[in-house]
């Protein structure tokens, strides 16, 4: 069977793959540091020269900011038919604070930390260890058989770590080219050591400052409390309308588009024992706050929010004093999950603030930011794929997981090139991304790249 000549490859070459990621790493590619846009440049350039080698079409693409790699592989293809696109970022997070590293950050290295092998170093993880798996897993395939078992598309961004401003732009404008069936995306975790997991849905956000005005001015509280409104007062009544009893929030078509999870896919979250004491604990609480009758990690990957980030009004300096306050400020942000709509839920919200307010009181809106949840269809014919030979390498059924926060490369790729993403990745909780002492498991990039040469060959 070939695919276990190039598994036996990628075991055999372990060495020598590393000493190439090792190269990589060296690189100071912080793209949010001007001083080191040149360092930037130098990783896309190496990126380039690595495809190239393996008989990619590599060229590194100019952007008002740092240069994007694209790489199309031109040659044998075992099922022509299959086009996937691979995404990755090739610049890292600055490195400060500096004296904390316990080596040179940009020394890469192998030590052992709690009696596991790592490989150290800035990028280990973030993303430089998570795109070379990849690409030694195609360097394996292509030593052994030849060819690659799909069409491949290659694309690094230098802009990640700072922000990905020229992204969406390029995108858009070369769409054509980079139009595929799917994409691939490595920048997410396992569950935990040993255990794979495909990531399947991100949370969107909206977030929204609202500022209430009442009177022209602060007034003493003695003399105008009671017939004069006050911005607090009006503020808090608001916010907590936005909650029922059992922690559902109530702005009029806010589950719009909320799909339930299916009933074994909570059962497999179920089963991971992540209960409110071993979730909560750790930062001081003991009871859950949310919906009432979902679990822990359905509330964080599968549910929508409404959360007050900061609320401000009034005198809060030290000692007291007896003010009713002209204005009072909130920012509201909302998780969004499925196919709820960013704009929807942001007038939705504002309607609400309006029909509560007083003809004495005004009202101010500022956004921040929005944008839709993402989510794999549990049926995908790529998941299921992906999810065998995940589940093939590590001997333990691969788990589909979600994320609370958001990666919006997902939604950029649906938008503009409108193909769906399956993230698969190989960090894990502790590798101290965007901290001192970052670092990537041996076995992550050992076993990672080996589940891309199984992925890829399941894809086909």
């Amino acid at each position: 069977m070939s695919l276990d000549a190039v598994l036996a490859r990628l075991d055999a070459e372990l060495p020598q793959s590393l000493d190439r990621l090792f190269a990589l790493l060296r690189l100071k590619s912080i793209s949010a540091d001007p001083a080191f846009a040149a360092d930037v440049r130098k990783a896309g350039e190496h990126c380039v020269a690595l495809l190239a080698e393996m008989g990619f079409e590599a060229s590194l693409r100019e952007t008002p900011l740092h240069p994007i790699v694209v790489a199309h592989w031109t040659g044998p293809v075992e099922n022509p038919d299959k086009h996937v696109l691979f995404y990755g970022h090739y610049d890292v997070q600055p490195v400060d604070p500096l004296n904390l590293w316990h080596a040179d950050p940009f020394d890469p290295r192998l030590e052992e930390r709690d009696g596991v092998k790592v490989i150290a170093a800035r990028g280990a993880a973030d993303d430089k260890g998570q795109i070379m798996v990849f690409l030694e897993a195609m360097r394996a395939l292509l030593a052994e058989e030849g060819r690659l078992p799909v069409k491949v598309t290659v694309f690094l961004e230098g802009e990640e770590e700072s922000g990905s401003p020229s992204l969406e732009p390029f995108l858009a404008a070369n769409a054509k080219e980079l139009s595929c069936d799917v994409a691939l995306v490595c920048d997410t975790d396992m569950w935990a050591r040993g255990r794979p997991a495909i990531t399947t849905s991100l949370r969107g956000l909206v977030g929204e400052e609202v500022t209430i005005s009442c009177a022209d001015r602060d007034l003493h509280s003695g003399s105008f409390g009671g017939p004069a409104w006050n911005p607090i007062r009006l503020l808090a009544k608001i916010l907590a309308s936005l909650h029922d009893d059992t922690g559902r929030v109530t702005l009029p078509g806010f589950y719009d588009g909320v799909e339930e999870t299916p009933a074994d896919v909570r059962a497999s979250w179920d089963a991971l024992g992540r209960d409110a004491e071993s979730f909560l604990g750790p930062v001081g609480l003991k009871t859950p706050a949310g919906e009432t009758g979902r679990s822990i990690l359905e509330q964080i990957w599968a549910r929508p929010t409404c959360e007050f980030n900061g609320v401000s009004g009034g005198y809060a300096g030290d000692g007291f004093k007896t003010v009713l306050p002209a204005k009072a400020m909130a920012k509201v942000s909302f998780r969004l999950v499925g196919k709820q709509d960013p704009a929807k839920i942001r007038e939705s919200f504002r309607a609400r603030v309006r029909s509560m307010l007083p003809p004495d009181a005004e009202v101010a809106f500022h956004p921040h930011g929005g944008s839709p949840g993402f989510s794999m269809p549990f049926d995908s014919p790529w998941l299921a794929g992906a999810r065998d030979a995940l589940t093939e390498e590590w001997g333990v059924p691969s788990l589909l997981i979600g994320a609370g926060g958001s990666i919006p490369v997902g939604n950029a790729f649906a938008h503009h090139l409108s193909m769906p993403t399956l993230f698969v990745g190989f960090g894990l909780s502790d590798d101290r991304i965007h901290s001192p002492n970052e670092k990537y498991d041996l076995e992550s990039f050992a076993k990672g790249a080996r589940s891309w040469a199984r992925i890829l060959k399941k894809l086909a």
